[in-house]
């Protein structure tokens, strides 16, 4: 039995305002769609275009609240070819909530304050 990675989700609040940072900030596009019949729900897969894992963002219709996402400990990780350029981009953006220049990495914080690691090429 061997299990690989297929996604990850974040619940979003905004889906448009969600999938623009997420294409803005990442380079991340639409890759499938779901919509409940009822209305009650949305589900669209975003991909990097290089590898088969996707961010399902979920939005759904009833939720009238911020999602309390804890100490915000857990994260989703990306590595960028330029590091320097994507940091110059974030930082314009104004979308970096942590900085270690020690590990030399940072973090963005996405409209619903899920944070997004950012790591250079190795």
């Amino acid at each position: 039995m061997k299990f690989q990675f297929a996604h990850n989700n974040f619940n979003v609040r905004d889906l448009d305002r969600s999938l623009a940072f997420y294409r803005d900030a990442l380079g991340l596009t639409e890759t499938r769609r779901t919509a409940a019949e009822d209305g009650s729900f949305l589900i669209v897969f975003l991909g990097d275009g290089v590898t088969p894992h996707k961010l399902e963002l979920t939005w759904l219709r009833d939720w009238d609240r911020p999602y309390n996402l804890g100490d915000n400990e857990f994260h989703l990780a990306m590595q960028v070819d330029d590091f320097d350029a994507a940091h110059k981009k974030h930082q314009e953006m104004g979308c970096i909530c942590f900085e270690n220049e020690k590990m030399g990495i940072y973090f963005i914080n996405d409209p619903d304050n899920y944070w997004v690691e950012i790591v250079p090429t190795r």
